[in-house]
């Protein structure tokens, strides 16, 4: 395991546009020309609870055990069966891992992962975390103008978004949208290179990838692998998990690490791991994939091997069920590693990269250090949510077609209202129904985050920005226009159809407490979806707490008559605000017995006349605090859910 084979002569002093300082910056690119990261006694365990609440079990179980390497500049697959440890060894040398359960060290060139290794490094995982609505061109720009410093001009930026374009191959579709399930766009191998390419906007010297040939065919894969390669002869270390590649993928690997239950079978240079096996009595067939070969000692069910240079009794291993040689085989196995010159040499190597570091548990780094003010952050987050909203047709034109309709609808259905006892009714129940319809048309909000939670997670620890300007940047060029235009609309288009109470200040109180209302169900959409992965859990929460809301409203029961347990409910109805607030607006100062003289005649007493009358018998003040404080209140209500929205996100686990 010389190092000698991984010497690399390409200058790296160009690179610093991470979002470290120069120093730690400077820390990864001392060995060889390039970073070596060794890691040495990883341990990690995980508590895993069964049963049903009363029964609960507790088993602790380990997931990966005493594992031993070095990454060197060049290609490293971490290979393994499914449930071996690929993916967690992968997080845990990247730092994404929850660090609770988890010991052992991890360098870089000797010395300790720096605070901001995270921002330092790339990561692509496995399902590509792009914007589909935006270009390739326009993905680089966003991770570009928060990743890289803003010492460098936007001149320098751009040369650097052109200079990986090319790169990776990218030119032709450089202007092309990505793609989603309603735009067609790039195809899987140039969706693949755009998120790596999206990860050497800040040119790292590691890059980590989690199976980067997943969901692609075998000639899209090796194209993939190929640029990989490239990109290594340049310097960088590039560390990857991989399942099952095929033999011309295989041959490109500098260096392997085979893991299976968690233990190392292999670490050591790829081209010899078909010797290393041959030396333990397993010989790889003529024309086998030594991949799939691999894999196959490893599970104890391959027709390749062959009978064991120590057994005489002549009997095939193979024909064993793999239940009975599973465990005993991969044991086995890492003993046979672990007394192997590889292991040794590995050793040698850790501990003069180590330098008599004493052992010690895995540190946690919370502290990031952004390269961009939180200014310039919601900018460019509220620039993107708003190129992204223009890019869905199907979530903001067809809104608003939908409430043009719908507003015309109801304005044909009630119609000119008369000031007569049928008006009251009317009246009451076409203002109910614009409290519900804001209320349930706000319940797609929920998408806002749930749709862009793994975008999310992923950039936030790349270091791209703070919750606090994700969150903001999303309420400003998502939730504020799309919840605004269509109150805007659906006022403008029914208030006169039906024939409401022909003043300027009515009609805008109107306006203002269809907005606060689809604002109010909006925050609580947010508020529940916020951590959520499944659209339509969020969904089935917000219906179903809209329809006891709507319940309390004061349309379908007379609140006065609630039982005394039972009337606070109304106090946490949407609705209810919503809905008395426009019946204020709407019935005070009305007369619904056009020929009778409410002034002269004062005595009414088995209809209701005025609107004050209906106001009184709904339980509602008359003063103006009766109208303001529903505004008031509504207004506490989108506080308190974003308040419970952010908080959500800010601690919401962001470690696999």
């Amino acid at each position: 395991m010389s190092s000698s084979s991984y010497q690399v002569s390409v200058p790296m002093s160009k690179r610093n546009t991470s979002c470290i300082p120069e120093t730690a910056s400077n820390d990864l690119k001392t060995f060889t020309g390039g970073a070596v990261l060794s890691f040495h006694n990883i341990c990690y365990r995980v508590t895993v609870k069964s049963g049903f609440l009363l029964c609960r079990k507790t088993v602790e179980k380990e997931i990966l055990k005493n594992v031993n390497g070095i990454m060197k500049p060049g290609l490293n697959a971490i290979l393994g069966p499914t449930g071996g440890g690929k993916s967690s060894l992968l997080d845990v040398l990247a730092a994404r891992k929850d660090p609770h359960g988890l010991s052992g060290d991890v360098l870089i060139n000797g010395a300790p992962r720096p605070a901001n290794f995270k921002c330092n490094s790339g990561y692509v995982v496995q399902d590509d975390v792009v914007m589909g609505t935006l270009t390739v061109r326009e993905n680089l720009q966003f991770s570009a103008a928060l990743r890289l410093p803003t010492t460098m001009t936007n001149h320098e930026k751009n040369e650097r978004i052109n200079m990986v374009i090319q790169e990776l191959g990218l030119d032709k579709v450089a202007d092309s949208k990505v793609g989603t399930q309603f735009i067609r766009g790039v195809s899987g191998g140039e969706r693949k290179r755009t998120s790596i390419a999206m990860e050497l906007i800040t040119d790292p010297s590691i890059l980590f990838l989690d199976e980067p040939t997943t969901g692609l065919d075998s000639s899209t894969a090796n194209a993939v692998l190929l640029l990989l390669k490239r990109m290594s002869k340049q310097g960088r270390t590039i560390i990857f998990s991989i399942h099952q590649p095929r033999y011309s993928i295989f041959k490109l690997f500098d260096s392997l690490t085979l893991l299976a239950s968690g233990r190392l079978m292999f670490h050591g240079p790829a081209q010899e791991a078909l010797g290393y096996f041959a030396s333990t009595g397993y010989h790889c067939e003529p024309y086998n994939n030594p991949a799939d070969f691999f894999l196959d000692v490893i599970n104890g069910d391959s027709c390749a091997v062959v009978l064991n240079r120590e057994d005489t009794d002549g009997e095939a291993k193979e024909t064993e069920e793999p239940s009975k040689t599973d465990t005993p085989l991969i044991g086995k196995l890492t003993e046979f590693y672990a007394n192997s010159s590889f292991f040794k040499e590995t050793k040698a190597e850790l501990e003069q990269l180590s330098g008599g570091q004493k052992k010690k548990k895995i540190s946690v780094y919370k502290e990031i250090t952004y390269a961009t003010s939180f200014c310039h952050q919601l900018r460019w987050i509220s620039r993107r949510s708003f190129k992204n909203l223009l890019g869905n047709p199907q979530a903001s034109i067809a809104q608003i077609i939908v409430t043009i309709v719908l507003g015309l609808v109801i304005g044909a259905i009630f119609y000119d209202l008369k000031n007569d006892p049928a008006g009251i009714q009317n009246r009451a129940g076409v203002l109910f129904f614009l409290t519900t319809n804001q209320c349930f048309s706000s319940v797609s909000a929920v998408e806002l985050l749930v749709v862009e939670k793994k975008l999310f997670i992923h950039e936030y620890i790349s270091g791209y920005y703070r919750v606090s300007s994700y969150f903001f940047g999303k309420l400003l060029s998502d939730l504020l226009p799309m919840r605004m235009l269509p109150s805007i609309i659906f006022t403008s288009i029914t208030y006169f159809l039906l024939g409401l109470k022909p003043q300027v200040e009515a009609f805008f109180i109107m306006m203002f407490t269809l907005m606060m209302v689809a604002y109010s169900a909006s925050s609580m959409a947010l508020a529940i979806a916020a951590g959520q992965s499944v659209v339509s859990i969020a969904t089935l929460l917000m219906t179903i707490s809209f329809v006891f809301m709507m319940i309390f409203s004061g349309l379908l029961v007379n609140l006065r008559t609630v039982v005394p347990w039972l009337s606070w409910l109304q106090y946490f109805s949407i609705p209810r605000y919503g809905f008395t607030a426009l019946q204020h607006n709407e019935f005070l100062g009305q007369n619904f017995c056009p020929g009778l003289n409410v002034t002269a005649n004062s005595t009414c007493s088995y209809a209701t006349c005025t609107g004050e009358e209906f106001l009184e018998s709904q339980g509602i003040d008359l003063s103006p605090w009766g109208l303001w404080k529903n505004h008031v209140a509504l207004a506490c209500m989108i506080v308190i859910f974003l308040t419970i929205a952010y908080l959500k996100l800010l601690f919401l686990k962001k470690f696999s």
